[in-house]
């Protein structure tokens, strides 16, 4: 049984937070916090706290073994973006894109 925790529309680029996502997959929960506690990132708090969402629910709902929870899924989606015109130069003007993201954990 999968227990999951979501953040959705977070202020961050997802191509921001993929790198480290992809560096606690696979791994136990409690690893997971410590390598992303010593990131220097602001993606790295964010999935900080989707992770201990993740893992609070799975107390909340009686999971045997909390020690022995694996990260199986990360999942950081785009979400939708803010579109703002910056003026440039002889009257043109430059769409500047403030994406935000859907960042999704599972635990097994």
């Amino acid at each position: 049984m999968a227990f999951t925790a979501v953040h959705r529309f977070a202020r961050i680029s997802p191509r921001k937070v993929r790198p480290i996502a992809d560096m606690i997959r696979g791994k136990f929960a409690d690893d997971a916090l410590n390598v992303l506690r010593y990131q220097p990132h602001r993606g790295a708090r964010m999935l900080e706290k989707v992770l201990r969402s993740a893992l609070a629910n799975a107390e909340d709902r009686r999971a045997p073994n909390l020690n022995h929870l694996i990260v199986v899924d990360v999942r950081v989606d785009p979400g939708p973006m803010f579109k703002r015109m910056r003026p440039r130069a002889r009257g043109m003007a430059n769409i500047i894109k403030k994406r935000m993201s859907h960042i999704q954990i599972a635990l097994e």
